[in-house]
């Protein structure tokens, strides 16, 4: 059972990461996985708290930098190092296919931290927002899916490893809204 869900999750990556393959992919989903490229978005969101939520908004930036801490520490020092996955552009066996689109990296593979932490964001961001601006739920979770996908296209992840990160980043996401919820009331 073991080996069929790997030898899928090998197939599922050689097809996104070389059957999707094209030049305008190539440019572009480097740049979704690089924070560097959201960097407006996070001032947007920033701005927009403060702007819109006075005190509230400092509680939800401070929540939103839990959350990310959070996603980040327990996928990168929790579980990656007890999982050891490598990653499929540094495994020998698919030395011959992988496209080196971005450097690989030394780290493990499993969890991908990049869909822990943009999951987990969205989720929150999706939480807290989604009384007040309804299009935030397609458009958070289209943005979290982006990234995963880019990690795969890439090569640096196999699909479990986002969609463990994707699940992982969720179930942050909630606990960080529920800690909102209760920290809130005294604001």
């Amino acid at each position: 059972m073991i080996l069929t869900i790997e030898q899928f999750d090998i197939d599922l990556f050689l097809t996104i990461h070389r059957g999707l393959s094209s030049g305008f992919l190539d440019w572009l989903m480097p740049l979704l996985r690089n924070p560097f490229f959201w960097c407006p978005l996070y001032l947007f969101i920033i701005i927009f708290c403060f702007r819109e939520y006075k005190k509230k908004g400092w509680l939800i930036i401070g929540m939103l930098l839990l959350t990310f801490g959070i996603g980040d520490m327990f996928a990168s020092k929790v579980i990656k190092p007890f999982a050891m996955r490598i990653r499929p552009c540094n495994e020998y066996t698919l030395r011959d296919l992988i496209i080196h689109r971005v450097p690989c990296g030394s780290g493990y593979s499993f969890p991908s931290i990049h869909a822990t932490n943009h999951f987990a964001i969205a989720v929150f961001l999706i939480l807290i927002f989604y009384k007040r601006w309804k299009p935030i739920l397609p458009l958070g979770l289209l943005w979290a899916f982006m990234i995963c996908l880019a990690q795969i296209y890439v090569g640096v992840h196999y699909p479990v490893d986002t969609i463990a990160g994707a699940f992982l980043g969720t179930t942050i996401g909630c606990f960080t809204y529920l800690l909102y919820k209760k920290t809130e009331s005294f604001i």
